[in-house]
């Protein structure tokens, strides 16, 4: 990739942007705040770092939206970001305002780039992006389940003291309390879960899932995750800038798969170069159907102010 943007130099934006530099995955990366002075300077700390970890990436920053022009991708992490107590749809009619002004401009500056949403809610913001800028919906995805199957198997490797390399999970539906870890599909090294956990300390580890975020939230108090977000928004974008075909859980657009169209919510789907490639289509048990549909339920609530 040539470049890359962030818009939002807050602590996702800022470890987001670290990372990506570090492993060179654009020859220019640049972060857009309209705090003055913040993206410049968190952009001037990174730049600095470049000698000690080794990597040629130009880091900039600015407040003006024009900097994003020529973006192969971009990655939107600005919003109002929850408080403790508060779930993710709490923030939605101040971060959809935000989103939508954002959407314009990427539509202006960039118009050919792919838009990675991290701004909460999630979902429903990447379906706003997705209807506002009427593109295909493989340019329009968002985190979710990279981040939330990332919790699982670090709670998994904890619970068992097995290395977090042979662990492999997957969670659907929509980013928040909703969601629906698939303890069926996770596997350490290829064996089923339930070989090595009984059903009691699973359900735990899936309650454990739904909450991570707010549990970091809570201990955190004055700010919410950045590290494993961050880490989950350069795995996609590694995912995409080096067409690995990667599965990985993301918010896609729906287009009939698990019984449902124009909707947001996390799904397991191919990323690729042309971005989000393949949605595919788990068969479901009776239970974990309806869990998910649960899920599509809330994330629809949460659409009937989106037009």
């Amino acid at each position: 990739m040539k470049k890359i943007t962030i818009i939002g130099a807050g602590r996702v934006g800022e470890s987001a942007a670290q990372i990506l530099a570090n492993e060179e995955h654009a020859h220019e990366i640049v972060l857009l705040d309209i705090r003055e002075g913040v993206a410049r300077g968190t952009a001037l700390d990174i730049q600095e770092s470049a000698t000690l970890f080794g990597f040629d990436c130009r880091v900039t920053g600015d407040e003006d939206n024009s900097a994003m022009e020529g973006s192969d991708i971009v990655i939107v992490t600005a919003g109002l970001p929850r408080k403790p107590g508060m779930s993710r749809s709490d923030v939605l009619d101040a971060n959809l305002e935000v989103v939508r002004g954002l959407t314009a401009d990427i539509m202006r500056y960039a118009p050919d780039a792919k838009v990675i949403m991290v701004t909460n809610p999630v979902d429903v913001l990447t379906y706003a992006v997705w209807k506002q800028t009427g593109w295909d919906r493989s340019r329009v995805f968002g985190l979710s389940g990279v981040l939330d199957a990332a919790r699982m198997a670090s709670f998994i490797a904890l619970e068992t003291g097995f290395s977090i390399k042979d662990i492999t999970t997957m969670v659907l539906g929509g980013h928040g309390d909703s969601m629906v870890p698939m303890s069926r599909f996770t596997t350490i090294n290829g064996i089923p879960l339930d070989t090595f956990l009984p059903e009691e300390k699973i359900q735990q580890i899936v309650d454990r899932t739904r909450n991570g975020g707010a549990e970091i939230l809570a201990l955190k108090k004055t700010s919410s995750a950045n590290d494993s977000p961050a880490a989950a928004v350069a795995t996609m974008v590694d995912a995409v800038c080096n067409n690995r075909k990667r599965i990985l859980p993301c918010v896609a657009i729906l287009e009939g798969e698990y019984e449902h169209s124009d909707l947001a919510i996390g799904v397991p789907v191919i990323l690729g170069n042309r971005g989000m490639e393949q949605v595919i289509e788990l068969q479901l048990s009776e239970t974990e159907h309806r869990q998910f549909q649960e899920s599509a339920n809330q994330v629809k609530k949460d659409l009937a102010g989106v037009s």
